[in-house]
């Protein structure tokens, strides 16, 4: 289940997210939770697993028909794909007139997930460049 980030998840957003190599630090922790906060196209969720377990974190942000998701990051041992596609599912539930995008570094993983889906690159918009 997806839980959008409020103050008192703070800490365990925060331990999530330390488990990722680029928010090791203190103070980029606390920027980029600022900056979800930061305006109403950005979106921090928090994921709780079959066992309502929080197990992960999703951030998102708005431009226009899409969603980018910006980061993804599982508690070790909760990391399969599964559970990936499974955030994942949840995300474009909740966004359902959204396409889901990912970022440079998480581009292989969406697109698995819309391959798996049926989603692939011959049922894009014309627009799209598929990447």
């Amino acid at each position: 289940m997806l839980l959008k980030y409020r103050s008192d998840y703070q800490k365990i957003a925060m331990g999530i997210l330390s488990l990722l190599p680029s928010y090791k630090d203190w103070e980029r922790l606390q920027r980029e939770l600022t900056w979800y906060q930061g305006g109403p196209d950005r979106t921090l969720y928090l994921w709780k697993d079959q066992h309502a377990d929080f197990a992960g974190v999703l951030g998102t942000e708005q431009q226009g028909t899409y969603v980018v998701v910006r980061l993804l990051s599982l508690i070790p041992d909760k990391q399969t794909t599964a559970n990936t596609w499974q955030m994942l599912d949840e995300l474009a539930a909740t966004v359902p007139h959204h396409r889901v995008m990912g970022t440079l570094a998480n581009a292989k993983i969406i697109a698995d997930w819309e391959y798996h889906h049926g989603q692939d690159h011959v049922e894009r918009p014309a627009t799209d460049s598929g990447q």
